[in-house]
């Protein structure tokens, strides 16, 4: 079988949350031939014409997307997967509506309350006007904060420096912060209540049998300073040399008393993956408070499949080959389609 590996091109300037996408696309193409596919690589921009005749002259049988966002804006993800779509293209991971849908923070906290499923609350994004899901007013009319400012498209820890934390203690003061750091935040940030406690990541992976919740992660924070957020910053995800970095470790053993907590946390991600619409591989991350309550942050469609990412490492938690996993995805992809019966001119 023909896969091509399509990813984002990399701007001149490119920080390591984007040139990260070169280790994924580098690790799926290894798996694909020891598959015994044949795999090709192809790096997509704006120019989405040039990419729809590229396509085409490969004609391949199925695309599997790594796409996070063109020219280094994570709002523009879905617009490749709503091109294969429109193609007919087989592509693996989550159809473009469930892209758009999660990727959009607020929009994806809107579904999770229509869900009946615990999200922090949040206050409207800046600027105003950005499309709603739901009428209604946010959840965040009464609550106290403090309120943490996030970008609304971007992932990836981006404008969460954990030495210069963007906390705000009232809701006025974080409505001014969110139009003061808007053109800073990718064009649109909003602010989401602060969940202090413990922080945990779920991925699940596409079967045949339906979605598998793999070995839950908690990440750590050793050696915090006093009164620091224990917040997953952009160091500590992309400064290896970091203090942030080398203080975030992953657990995968528990004791026995957590199990039902961890058994709520994969009900819930089993939640989301239906509630989403997702579909290859997804991760959805949460706090837990105080209370033993879990919140839902994000619902992740197509997380990062880095060797050293946090899907990966889930992946040997729970005995599962990368090979295998993207095998998995793959085939989910193609699951009672015809992977011949599409045209692409």
């Amino acid at each position: 079988m023909r896969v091509a590996v399509v990813h984002n091109a990399l701007r001149e300037n490119a920080g390591p949350e984007e040139r990260d996408v070169l280790d994924q696309a580098e690790a799926v193409v290894r798996a694909l031939q020891e598959l015994g596919h044949e795999a090709v690589r192809l790096a997509c921009d704006l120019d989405l014409a040039r990419f729809r005749r590229r396509i085409g002259e490969l004609a391949p049988d199925a695309v599997f997307n790594l796409v996070e966002g063109l020219d280094g804006r994570g709002c523009l993800i879905h617009w490749v997967p709503e091109l294969l779509e429109a193609l007919g293209v087989p592509f693996t991971g989550a159809p473009a509506e469930a892209v758009r849908a999660s990727s959009h923070k607020v929009l994806a906290k809107e579904r999770l309350v229509l869900l009946g499923l615990p999200t922090p609350p949040w206050i409207d994004p800046a600027p105003a006007g950005l499309p709603r899901l739901a009428p209604s007013a946010p959840p965040a009319a009464s609550a106290e904060g403090p309120w943490l400012i996030k970008s609304l498209w971007e992932h990836a820890s981006i404008g969460l420096d954990e030495r210069r934390l963007p906390l705000c203690s009232r809701a006025g003061e974080a409505c001014e912060e969110l139009a003061r750091r808007a053109p800073l935040l990718g064009g649109a940030c909003f602010a989401e209540r602060f969940i202090p406690g413990r922080e945990f990541n779920l991925s699940v992976l596409a079967g045949a049998e339906g979605p598998q919740v793999l070995a839950p992660a908690e990440i750590l924070f050793p050696g915090l300073p006093p009164g620091a957020p224990a917040v997953v910053g952009y160091r500590a995800k992309w400064v290896p040399e970091s203090f942030e970095y080398r203080h975030t470790p992953r657990r995968f053993a528990f004791p026995a008393a957590e199990a039902p907590l961890l058994a709520r946390l994969q009900e819930l991600a089993r939640a989301c993956w239906r509630g989403f619409g997702l579909r290859g591989w997804a991760r959805v991350d949460f706090r837990v408070d105080g209370e033993g309550e879990p919140w839902i942050l994000e619902v992740n469609a197509n997380p990062c499949l880095a060797p050293e990412a946090g899907f990966a490492a889930a992946l040997d938690a729970s005995g599962i080959p990368f090979a295998r996993a993207v095998e998995r995805i793959l085939a989910d992809a193609l699951r009672g389609r015809d992977p011949g019966a599409y045209q692409c001119g």
